[in-house]
């Protein structure tokens, strides 16, 4: 009897990549500006995307107050993508600043860094200043 369950295997994606799939789902729709959310097989894209839809004016105040000599609109869509869920992630959920830095940075050295490491500094940087701004407001 011949195995036919590669037909019926779904590959599941690691927490790695559904981070990756959130930050281009924001991507998305802050570049065509359609912010109807599209739900997905895994429960925490579809939370992380609609929370950080239904948060982001207070995400990108937060953003802003920390962004030195830049403008939020200034970032790339990408960059901006990234910066977002990270901020999501460190003020409305309880995963760790160190795993929030991390993949964010995975991220942008991914998508954004041109090989010279700016922008992972740049990122690093602007976390680190939100991370000490959270941290103050309690």
């Amino acid at each position: 009897m011949e195995n036919n369950n590669t037909q019926n295997d779904v590959v599941k994606l690691s927490r790695k990549s559904q981070r990756e799939e959130v930050v281009k789902a924001l991507y998305q729709m802050d570049l065509t500006t359609d912010f109807n959310v599209e739900l997905t097989e895994y429960e925490y894209i579809n939370e992380a995307i609609t929370g950080v839809i239904t948060n982001v004016e207070k995400i990108d105040e937060i953003i802003s107050a920390n962004l030195e000599k830049w403008s939020l609109k200034r970032l790339t869509f990408m960059d901006r993508a990234i910066i977002r869920f990270a901020v999501y992630e460190m003020d409305f959920t309880d995963t760790p600043f160190e795993i929030v830095v991390n993949e964010a940075l995975n991220i942008t050295r991914k998508y954004t860094d041109e090989g010279n490491g700016k922008m992972v500094s740049f990122t690093n940087k602007v976390l680190d200043n939100i991370d000490k701004y959270l941290k103050k407001l309690g």
